[in-house]
């Protein structure tokens, strides 16, 4: 019977209950006597009892209890309160703006000209800047930002998508396999329904990375399908071998229907980037396998270490030639991270390779339901697919900031994680690209054990700690998943480099303390 049924029957056995039907009856009469206040949590339409397991059981770390408390101490703060430091430093989260970065002249102006079209006349904006948004308004209904565009995005920002892949990877793409979304996340969320059934009593399984972004076991969670973890290789710069892949496979298949990979490159929160062998040996492995691969690429332009490049998976896979030219995948981009840092736009796109036409027809017509990414976003994306080019006016000041943020950015990369392995009990791999560090951490058996009288992991235990005392924000490793035993945490690169080291300078004196505290 089809979830959907099931559905439908238990709606109708709820509406025809009595004692359900009290539900709605309760708050009317309450009304018309005059008294409202007989409504108890109890008669509530939707209850802990009822409502999705699937939505209790998703948890997002980057968003928990930690950045919650952190808010709350910044507003005490605020509000005249105490504390043995001055201000929050929240390193839990990629949010570069909001740690000081500045936006890129180019996409703002553009952003303004679109936004208020009385500037293209107006202002002594570049000719360039004043073209590209004549050409984006002319793509929008009654020339307006305002206006729904087509559900899979603005057809030629799409267009500009392609050419940008076909530039990166020297290789054809085709602009009706361009989707564009609302950042990376809603691409990523639309793809992993495809996936949502049971198939012989098994619910399908996708596995992920661990250490892995919790977007992704968040979304797994609420759709009801089954997260398989295969753990990256610490000891080998976070690489990921393929004897792990099979392992973690062979035991999932036990439980679901393994049917989709998904690869992190560059890292999040681990800051690898996978060798051109890496990729090629993943995707024999989801050739093998049949495997969907969603190859998440949002850091592509965040590549610092010296030896390190990025390869796309479209890229290997097609020049790897048949049978994996023809994998099915998924890539996915966005503008919130690399130089740009436009979180709050909400821009991005994926590319659809090799999917059965009939399949990309349904994922088009799921994802027409939410009407269309926001035009702000696709603005945005346009200016990443489509940046200035040499000669024009805006190229000299785009090349220079971009290439100011990503300099910084390496520097900022260097610092972090020679620091974390100048620390007693600090191990941390190099942060070859992304934008995250997640150093592993010897914690005493006495912090363990506390930890442990407290219900928390004890990762969770030294964040709060340090949060408490420091005022500094980071995420539990335990909320990104580890091998059991070790601990880590995941902190941000993005402080601007003076606060960045004013960070630092507080974790090594903190850290002394609470070692010696629970030694």
């Amino acid at each position: 019977m089809s979830q959907m049924r099931l559905i439908c029957r238990a709606r109708l056995r709820v509406r025809s209950s009595p004692a359900t039907l009290s539900v709605y009856t309760e708050p009317i009469t309450a009304l018309l006597s005059g008294n409202s206040s007989k409504r108890t949590m109890a008669s509530k339409a939707v209850t802990l009892e009822n409502i999705n397991p699937n939505i209790v059981k998703l948890e997002y770390a980057v968003r928990g209890p930690l950045v919650i408390r952190a808010m709350e101490i910044a507003k005490e703060l605020e509000k005249g309160a105490q504390k043995p430091f001055k201000r929050v430093i929240n390193a839990n989260i990629g949010d570069a703006h909001a740690m000081g970065q500045a936006p890129i002249t180019f996409i703002r102006q553009v952003l303004a000209c679109v936004s208020n079209p009385e500037l293209i006349e107006k202002s002594d904006y570049p000719s360039d800047v004043k073209q590209r948004a004549k050409d984006l308004l002319n793509s929008c209904g009654g020339r307006s930002m305002g206006s729904y565009t087509a559900s899979h995005g603005i057809e030629m920002i799409r267009h500009h998508v392609a050419e940008y892949i076909e530039r990166r990877d020297g290789h054809k793409s085709n602009w009706q396999d361009i989707v564009l979304s609302s950042g990376a996340s809603n691409g990523i969320k639309n793809c992993l329904q495809l996936f949502c059934n049971d198939i012989g009593g098994k619910p399908s399984g996708v596995m992920v990375p661990i250490p892995q972004y919790p977007l992704y076991s968040a979304s797994i969670a609420e759709y009801g399908l089954g997260q398989v973890g295969y753990y990256l290789d610490e000891d080998n710069q976070w690489g990921l071998d393929v004897d792990e892949l099979e392992r973690s496979l062979t035991e999932a298949s036990k439980e679901f229907n393994v049917r989709a990979i998904v690869v992190i490159n560059p890292g999040n929160p681990t800051g690898q980037v996978l060798t051109r062998d890496n990729i090629e040996a993943i995707i024999k492995f989801a050739n093998k396998h049949n495997l969907f691969i969603f190859a998440d690429e949002v850091y592509q332009d965040n590549v610092y270490a010296e030896g390190s490049q990025f390869f796309s998976f479209k890229k290997v896979m097609t020049e790897m030639g048949p049978p994996y030219s023809g994998q099915e995948l998924a890539s996915f981009m966005s503008v919130s991270k690399g130089y740009m840092g436009e979180c709050g736009l909400r821009g991005g796109w994926m590319e659809l390779c090799n999917l059965q036409p009939d399949v990309r027809a349904h994922l088009y017509k799921a994802i027409s339901a939410m009407l269309c990414p926001t035009t702000l976003g696709q603005t945005a994306v346009d200016c990443v697919a489509r940046p200035p080019l040499p000669g024009e006016p805006s190229y000299n000041l785009w090349k220079t900031e971009r290439d100011a943020v990503l300099a910084s950015l390496n520097k900022r990369a260097r610092m972090i994680a020679d620091t974390f392995n100048s620390m007693q009990g600090f191990t941390c791999n190099k942060v070859q690209g992304a934008m995250y560090a997640f150093p592993r951490i010897d914690l005493p058996q006495k912090a363990i054990d506390a930890a442990k009288k407290e219900g928390k992991t004890p990762d969770t235990f030294y964040a709060f700690k340090l949060l408490e005392e420091t005022g500094i924000c980071i995420v539990p490793g335990s909320g990104f998943g580890q091998r059991p035993g070790s601990f880590h945490f995941r902190t941000t690169i993005l402080p601007q480099p003076a606060l960045l080291q004013e960070m630092l300078d507080i974790f090594q004196k903190f850290h002394k303390k609470f070692t010696s505290e629970y030694a």
